[in-house]
């Protein structure tokens, strides 16, 4: 008898470690620079397997699966501190022109029309912030920006993100709070945009 318990936890373990190395992982958000897409305490999964299979422990990839695309939420290895986990929305892909004049995100020459950007400080404009560019986004990196645009540390500051630092895509809240007495049913299964 405590044979097969220890069996059916031993086989329970192998497939949670599996599904967590190639599958999904579950991350937690610590701060509000994805705000309003995603809030502080929000408890989300990330499918890890949509952009490749890795090496356990590892960041080169056994098979390539389809690369980022521009609007994708991803969660990365913070290019300064690898131990890190950031997650942020790609605004440009390998190729891509980007240039930001007055708060305002130019992809190839076109202002980008971005509904889900929150501006904590509309009437100001700081030179690296808020005007750069134009620069081309090099092969296998990504330009990546919070959503809480004028809030967050992203690829203004430090530089692409390396296709290989991909952890995964933001999928789906699994649950949200700020504490026990602040739990938010009415994001846990959201679909992450």
């Amino acid at each position: 008898m405590i044979w097969e318990y220890l069996e059916a936890l031993i086989w329970a373990g192998v497939v949670a470690l599996v599904l967590t190395t190639f599958v999904v992982q579950a991350f937690k958000i610590p701060s509000g620079s994805m705000l309003e897409t995603l809030q502080i305490g929000d408890h989300l999964l990330v499918n890890k397997f949509l952009y490749g299979l890795k090496r356990p422990f590892s960041d080169e990839y056994l098979i390539r699966g389809s690369d980022p695309e521009v609007g994708d939420v991803i969660v990365f290895r913070y290019p300064e501190d690898p131990s890190l986990d950031y997650i942020k929305r790609v605004v440009g892909v390998p190729g891509d022109v980007l240039q930001m004049r007055d708060k305002v995100l130019y992809r190839n020459g076109a202002a980008v029309n971005e509904p889900y950007v929150r501006l904590s400080q509309p009437d100001v404009i700081l030179p690296r912030r808020d005007n750069w560019g134009p620069i081309t986004v090099p092969a296998d990196k990504y330009f990546v920006l919070g959503d809480n645009r004028d809030d967050s540390q992203d690829s203004r500051f430090w530089g692409y993100v390396d296709r290989k630092a991909i952890r995964g895509k933001a999928w789906i809240i699994y649950w949200s709070s700020r504490g026990l007495s602040d739990i938010r049913p009415g994001r846990i299964g959201t679909i992450i945009r």
